[in-house]
């Protein structure tokens, strides 16, 4: 009788992601260090293991699968995109309930910044969904001091070279001008540091308020500020096709 991938286990970087610990690279290196025992003998690249019977455990800490959470949460103004950071005073991740599997976010903001982020402990899915390659598009509602004038729309549709870099936005739409400042709308694909902020200072604008809207085909919809809500099925069929 052949014997199946299922009765070998599964692969020790997929354990250890389901576990919690980030993504297949970050879950490489843990092993690659030495930090990863399975069933007290220290783990190699490769290892498949069997979650009901062998013992693995990091840094001599036992692990075991969690369940896998996938939420949008709406960052406010004011918090920290980490799960740890001694200089922050508000941390996204605390918005959530505190008995959740160890998560992270997929896609950061700014502390400046408010909107949309996706929270999993799917470390397969947080990975190919922040690979660059995929250009996954992200849109955001901006608000600026000043006019926005159609010279400049066409300037950030085309790209700005910034510090020997190009920056470009996928599209500029949905433009309101009210007082002294214009709010519109702007897509991107590229997920620079910064990016809104930096190509609208090269056009000499301050950002006033920033907020992602969606991510992909995930909506921020009528979440408030500080709230979080599980993604339906439907959502994650589609996050599944996305890349």
């Amino acid at each position: 009788m052949k014997t199946t991938d299922e009765s070998l286990g599964v692969r020790l970087q997929k354990f250890l992601a389901s576990a919690g610990l980030g993504s297949r690279r970050a879950c490489e290196k843990l092993i690659t260090t030495g930090r990863v025992r399975v069933n007290g003998r220290t783990a190699q690249l490769g290892m498949r293991v069997r979650p009901a019977s062998d013992r693995v455990t990091l840094n001599g800490r036992p692990l075991s699968a969690q369940r896998l959470v996938y939420a949008a949460l709406y960052k406010p103004v004011g918090y920290t995109c980490s799960n740890r950071d001694r200089h922050a005073k508000r941390l996204a991740m605390e918005l959530l309930p505190r008995d959740w599997p160890r998560a992270f976010s997929i896609g950061r903001l700014d502390r400046d910044s408010e909107g949309l982020l996706l929270i999993t402990n799917d470390g397969r899915l947080a990975q190919r969904l922040a690979h660059p390659r995929h250009k996954i598009p992200k849109t955001y509602e901006v608000a600026i001091c000043g006019s926005l004038t159609a010279a400049e729309m066409e300037r950030l549709q085309k790209g700005l070279v910034i510090g020997g870099e190009r920056m470009v936005a996928d599209k500029v739409f949905a433009v309101r001008h009210a007082g002294e400042g214009t709010t519109f709308q702007m897509v991107l694909s590229q997920g620079k540091k910064r990016q809104i902020r930096v190509m609208l200072a090269e056009l000499g604008h301050e950002v006033v308020r920033l907020k992602r809207l969606s991510i992909g085909p995930i909506s921020l919809g009528d979440l408030k500020p500080g709230k979080w809500r599980l993604l339906s099925n439907e959502e994650l069929a589609k996050l599944s096709r996305v890349g």
